[in-house]
């Protein structure tokens, strides 16, 4: 080895020692007869000292060195002299008087600083993440997600898992978003794609008799990007055979718990996850994926704004539309332009309007357009209702329910950023169970599915499909955390009849599903066990752990919001020979019209 020990790993028992170190150089400070250097490995800093008058070979090197060479430095270690020691860094203590100093490798200036953390343009951070990776942050979450992955193999491992992985090339089957698509050499014009999860061969490792069985699943989705997703992820899959629901929830709750406590940077709120079912997650917060971090719910005043004389109101509640609102302690002074911001906002989620009350924290007086249709009686109801006190804002909304949930969810998020309840750090888990089996009726006499097709009715609810399908609740479950969805499962259907039933419920002829499913289909044919399972999304779960705004924080090479390697500049084109023995043609001129597409949607 190059190294006698890391350069986070000397303390004062070290003192007197001869060691050599190795890594990049952090930082540099001349002082004049003596050069101080940080060395910098993955493990941590050492200080090291280069004093002329100790070795003028080592100081005469030393002058040439800048930041990110990569040096050997031989000394010995001493403590730091008294008041100069750094209580910041576990080599704190201690320093290496270098007897010799040699360059292993020189650099270039890097196009952004690495030894400390500053604002710097993402594209340039993954032109260069090489160098990205290296600055203390990075390491840190690389750190955190090896521990968390490690924490899930040991776990799962005692409790009687094993790991099988599954293809990368399979078929092309509808899941929901588009598939990446891999052309056959060998089967011209055919194609496999990349899996979007291994969801059917997982259950065919159930009907093949493994029982449980997980997996670190890499995974691959062409979907637009946003701050949680990329085109390639890695979840973590489960599936379990003999089960019910709450043996799913429980394992991995249990699992999400000691993980945290392993690995995370950001505490837990609590241990004991909240179970919430959807029509709750809606009524009380507009959104089946809550943030839990704080309140701001959502309350009907519908039976008192209903009699008031705002016609809208009367006549919404008449209809059997609802009139919601969320409180907002300490806004009641909004101006009109915030106040408009905030009704844009709501057109913007589906409404046609926002109505609101304001509460002098002073006065104590009720300001907003619709309080004149209000009686006294009526608005100290609301204000009971809603528990307001002075300075708070009102937000109000009505019509269909959908559209309520979706205008005071976007709200509740806004306000709860504002006010920086969002900010807080702590990791606020939640189940999210009891969800409608199909989410609506289609045009053409169909039903979309609210999970997949795999999931499995309510037992009590599977008569309900011949006559009502869409009062139809499912055996599915989410994992959420603060306002993210960050884990999906449910307990699968196990009986052919029952799988081809859902899936002529949702569209597909017995032909279509032989010829997308005919595999899974046959298997359930051979004494399929009742099982389930769950997929957390190890990325975003990550993200979360280590207190990071998006998961390409992560993730060691990620793609652009645009997918798009900005490294390796990929995706790039390729030889013509190559696209001839794949049997794919090019249209002339596809690229750049895609260029011009992309730009316009930039603008």
């Amino acid at each position: 080895m190059l190294k006698t020990h890391n350069c986070g790993e000397l303390r004062v028992e070290n003192v007197g020692q001869q060691v050599t170190l190795a890594g990049w150089v952090h930082r540099r400070r001349d002082m004049g007869g003596i050069i101080f250097i940080d060395v910098r490995d993955r493990d941590g800093k050492t200080q090291v000292v280069v004093d002329a008058g100790r070795s003028q070979a080592a100081f005469s090197a030393a002058e040439q060195i800048r930041p990110e060479y990569v040096v050997q430095v031989r000394g010995q270690v001493s403590r730091r002299p008294a008041g100069q020691e750094n209580p910041d860094l576990p080599t704190g203590e201690i320093e290496v008087l270098s007897d010799e100093l040699v360059v292993l490798n020189p650099a270039k200036t890097p196009p952004f600083l690495i030894d400390r953390e500053e604002a710097v343009d993402e594209a340039l951070r993954l032109k260069y993440r090489y160098l990205d990776l290296r600055r203390e942050r990075m390491q840190r979450n690389m750190m955190i997600r090896h521990q968390a992955v490690k924490f899930i193999r040991d776990f799962l491992d005692r409790r009687g898992f094993i790991e099988v992985e599954t293809p990368i090339l399979f078929k092309s089957t509808p899941e929901g978003a588009r598939d990446y698509l891999v052309p056959s050499r060998v089967h011209p014009g055919k194609f496999y794609a990349l899996p979007q999860s291994p969801q059917q061969l997982k259950q065919l490792l159930m009907v093949a008799g493994y029982e449980r069985y997980f997996q670190i699943a890499r995974c691959f989705r062409d979907e637009d990007q946003r701050a949680d997703r990329q085109p390639e992820f890695t979840q973590l899959d489960v599936e379990m055979s003999f089960v019910e629901r709450d043996d799913v929830l429980n394992l991995v709750e249990a699992l999400i718990v000691g993980m945290v406590k392993t690995a995370s940077a950001v505490p837990l709120a609590y241990e004991q996850f909240p179970r919430l079912s959807y029509a709750e997650a809606m009524e009380r917060f507009g959104t089946d994926r809550p943030d839990l971090r704080f309140g701001l719910e959502l309350v009907d005043i519908s039976d008192i704004a209903g009699k008031s004389a705002f016609h809208v109101f009367a006549e919404n509640v008449a209809a059997g539309k609802p009139v919601k609102a969320i409180r907002v302690p300490g806004c009641g002074t909004y101006s009109r332009k915030q106040l408009t911001e905030l009704e844009e906002m709501a057109k913007e989620a589906g409404a046609k309007g926002l109505a609101w009350m304001a509460i002098d924290p002073e006065t104590e007086e009720i300001r907003g357009f619709i309080t004149k249709f209000f009686s006294v009686e009526q608005l100290v109801a609301v204000m009971e209702r809603l528990s307001a006190e002075p300075g708070d804002l009102l937000l109000i909304a009505s019509d269909e329910r959908r559209i309520v949930h979706a205008v005071l969810g976007a709200m509740r998020e806004e306000m709860g950023q504002r006010l920086g309840y969002k900010d807080r750090k702590e990791l606020a888990f939640a189940w999210v169970v009891d969800f409608p089996l199909f989410e609506e009726m289609l045009e053409d006499g169909h039903y979309a599915p609210s999970h997949h097709m795999f999931t499995a009715p309510k037992r009590e609810h599977i008569s309900w499909l011949d006559s009502d399908p869409r009062a139809v609740l499912s055996e599915q479950y989410d994992l959420i955390c603060n306002g993210y969805e960050v884990g999906g499962g449910s307990i699968r259907i196990h009986e052919r009849w029952l799988q081809q039933k859902i899936m002529n419920l949702i569209g597909f002829s017995m032909e279509e599903a032989r010829e997308q499913f005919g595999h899974l289909l046959d298997a359930f044919e051979y004494g399929t066990p009742p099982h389930g399972g769950i997929a957390p999304g190890i990325d975003r779960l990550v993200m979360l752990m280590a207190g990071e705004p998006n998961i390409r924080e992560v993730i060691a090479f990620p793609k652009s919001q645009q997918a798009a390697d900005l490294m390796a500049d990929a995706p790039s084109t390729v030889a013509p020979r190559q696209l001839e023995e794949l049997s794919i043609a090019v249209k002339e001129g596809l690229g750049e019209k895609s260029k011009q597409g992309m730009t316009q949607k930039l603008r």
